[in-house]
């Protein structure tokens, strides 16, 4: 066909050619699709199948190790029964993989195809395993009342919601404004109907969630406002100070009970206060020499390079010589995350930090709240539930039903931490330039001085992650945990569960036609959810250095108890 259009160019046939050279780039483009796509069902199919088994795994194991679901049925009755067929389902799932890896030899697939079959039959395989299990599981719910099974189809069906919710979030940054000026109107009802108005905590809730709903109506770029940072570092400040009174003075107040001091201890280092504020204020200073210097396209001397670096690690390690009750161990890593956050910020996102951090506060005094109403309603219930506060061996009670909620707050403040300020929606749509004005701001691009774009990228990396104060929420989950005494690794494990369905739902999202930013967005958006469960493992694993000492006082008795 390409002499063909040779010999019509050399005939100046001109018309005849362009339709040629039409045809070619048509076939070509079929080509293209068809090299693309011959065998995307196959792998659609498989690959929609490992995610299916890998929740359904989760789930067993969660209802296996961390919930009381249903008890004495299977432990008990089917342990011996449900140990004997294990080794015919491990038999057939080894026979199956050897006949698909022998038909993907003759195909001659590429090895990751063999890996992708090989997970997915290993996973199916560990769910028959649990055959006698599920059975048992099947009667259970069978048993049980239509309430109990509703009430199941129904925390599914708003999980499920949620879930879609967050997915759409990805492109419509809208959606967080109407999520917490609802969730703010509802979680302060219904406390108001559960405790006094003048606890003030209704309120609180209320109002801290409304004011971090105006983040996500502000431009995805962030323009430069170094008054606002400066701002934003007495604001971070007199949060602190509130929250260092509050520690000291509201213990009396029984819903403050659980995460404030309540004895005048000799804390390890009694000038650690004054010394993360003193930090803080001073990494607002440099915020303005830093912008200064770049306004006039000067390098930062080599002391306030070091000043910043100094700053920014030294403040993250304060937070570990804190006291270890709940508040004041927060309000104390609040502080020490403030600086390098203040050193990365051109704008309005230094705002964001200290509006996320309130409502991470509002939500631990929520579920405080709640604790407090459970243990009363309990007290007065004498004898009803004892089931429901059955103890694990490390002292953590099993999950619930309503313990979902957990997972789920989580999932939708770990997404406002990305999408907060919009600082990821502008590398999305390859902004360099307020990548660039951020990491001028660190000494990193003031020695490569713009013109090593790899070295932006890889200072972009704690710029969208420490930033973003993902870190802080996740000690303010593990707090959490803590409090309500459930299973850290188990909510974890519901993290994961709901990564999973997002990351399902992306992959059917991925183009593979369109423009490059299209194209580029929905890969990105299902890696981001893929590699979500391996960065929040890491993540959950840092932040247990700063929250495995935490300390909360049972209400039973006048001695602290360490989870």
């Amino acid at each position: 066909m390409l002499n063909q259009i040779e010999e019509l160019l050399s005939a100046r046939d001109y018309k005849a050619a362009m339709q040629l050279s039409e045809n070619l780039r048509s076939l070509a483009l079929k080509g293209l699709h068809y090299f693309q796509t011959y065998d995307l069902l196959m792998l659609m199919a498989m690959i929609t199948l490992g995610y299916i088994s890998w929740m359904v795994f989760l789930v067993l194991h969660v209802l296996q190790a961390y919930t009381l679901l249903p008890g004495d049925i299977f432990r008990k009755e089917e342990a011996v029964r449900q140990k004997s067929n294990t080794g015919k389902a491990q038999l057939c799932g080894c026979l199956f993989m050897a006949v698909v890896s022998v038909l993907l030899f003759l195909e001659r697939s590429p090895p990751l195809y063999h890996a992708y079959f090989a997970m997915t039959i290993f996973l199916w395989t560990q769910i028959l395993n649990e055959y006698k299990f599920i059975k048992a599981l099947w009667r259970y719910l069978r048993g049980r009342e239509s309430d109990y099974v509703i009430k199941l189809l129904a925390l599914g069906l708003v999980s499920v919601i949620i879930l879609e919710l967050l997915v759409h979030s990805f492109t419509e940054r809208k959606l967080y404004t109407w999520c917490f000026l609802i969730v703010g109107a509802i979680a302060s009802i219904y406390l108001y109907k559960s405790i006094p108005w003048r606890s003030g905590i209704p309120v609180f809730v209320c109002l801290t969630c409304w004011f971090l709903s105006l983040f996500t109506l502000m431009p995805a770029e962030i323009p430069d406002n170094n008054k606002l940072v400066n701002a934003s570092g007495v604001m971070v400040i007199v949060i602190g100070l509130t929250g260092k009174w509050l520690d000291l003075k509201a213990g009396v107040n029984r819903f403050w009970f659980g995460i404030c001091n309540h004895e005048k201890r000799q804390p390890k280092f009694p000038m650690l206060f004054q010394l993360q504020a003193l930090l803080v204020g001073l990494s607002s200073v440099m915020v303005f020499l830093s912008t200064s210097h770049r306004t006039v396209k000067q390098e930062l001397h080599t002391i306030h390079q070091l000043m910043n670096w100094f700053i920014a690690g030294f403040s993250m390690i304060l937070p570990l010589f804190s006291e270890n009750g709940l508040l004041s161990r927060l309000n104390s890593i609040f502080l020490g995350f403030a600086p390098p956050f203040l050193l990365l910020s051109i704008g309005y996102e230094a705002v964001f930090y200290g509006a996320l951090g309130l409502v991470l506060i509002a939500w631990i005094l929520f579920e405080n709240s709640l604790l407090y109403v459970y243990k009363v309603n309990k007290s007065s219930a004498s004898g009803k539930n004892l089931g429901e506060h059955a103890f694990l061996e490390n002292d953590t009670r099993y999950l619930q039903l309503s313990d979902m909620r957990i997972p789920l707050t989580f999932m939708v403040l770990f997404n406002v931490a990305f999408f907060g300020t919009g600082n990821f929606a502008s590398i999305a749509s390859f902004e360099i330039s307020s990548v660039y004005s951020q990491t001028e701001l660190l000494p990193i691009a003031a020695l490569s001085d713009g013109r090593t774009p790899h070295l932006q990228v890889i200072h972009t990396i704690p710029a969208c992650y420490v930033s973003f104060s993902i870190l802080k929420e996740i000690c303010a989950f593990s707090a959490i945990t803590k409090l309500l005494e459930v299973p850290r690794i188990g909510c974890y494990f519901l993290v994961i569960l709901c990564s999973d369905v997002m990351t399902v739902h992306f992959f059917f999202l991925v183009k593979n036609t369109g423009s490059w930013m299209e194209i580029g967005n929905s890969i990105s958006h299902f890696g981001i959810m893929s590699a979500q469960v391996v960065f929040v493992l890491l993540l959950f694993a840092l932040t247990n250095i700063y929250t495995k000492d935490i300390e909360i006082r049972s209400g039973s008795r006048d001695s602290r108890k360490v989870m």
